[in-house]
């Protein structure tokens, strides 16, 4: 089977719920995909690590990274991936705020340089704040170039044009509609 179908199939019976929720970004919704039930599952992990690391690819990117907590399997997934191909790929987690004990660090990981084009990912996009802080945090400590900006899910709320005004290419495996 062609993996998007099935990663598709997996997070409409997996990851959307129904209810009324708030999302992130504050704003409520009488849906929610919770794409952590698929990117922490052995099959959508490695589904999801394969089709993003197929972008990774073709934008030549280093690196993956994002915003702790929805990045954090996606940026593993495809890292795995990434050795399974013998392809050299940093990864990196972005803390919220920087540790308040030992490096006082806010990203974890191998250290990026200025070389670097980091993939950043997340699993839902509804505004892009979280991806966005997790670029800027990238940018200022490590100076490297943002290949593109990835979600599993784009909610079609803004995140894709906010991410373009910052100057940064926005890709989506799927779109919210294609979920319901």
């Amino acid at each position: 089977m062609d993996k998007r179908k099935r990663l598709l199939e997996l997070l409409r019976e997996k990851a959307v719920l129904k209810g009324r929720f708030v999302l992130a970004s504050g704003k409520v919704s009488d849906r929610y995909v919770d794409c952590r039930r698929v990117t922490l599952d052995p099959e959508g992990a490695e589904l999801v690590g394969e089709l993003v690391f197929a972008e990774v690819l073709r934008r030549g990117a280093t690196a993956v990274a994002g915003l702790t907590m929805g990045a954090d399997p996606i940026v593993v997934a495809t890292g795995l991936v990434a050795r399974r191909n013998n392809y050299p790929l940093k990864m990196a987690i972005v803390r919220k705020e920087p540790k308040k004990y030992g490096t006082a660090g806010q990203v974890e990981g191998p250290p990026l340089d200025r070389s670097d084009r980091v993939m950043v990912v997340e699993d839902v996009a509804t505004t892009g704040t979280s991806a966005l802080k997790a670029a800027q945090v990238i940018l200022q400590q490590f100076n490297c170039q943002i290949a593109a900006v990835l979600a599993v899910v784009d909610r079609k709320e803004g995140a894709k044009e906010k991410i373009h005004r910052h100057g940064f290419e926005f890709i989506s495996l799927f779109e919210m509609e294609e979920l319901l």
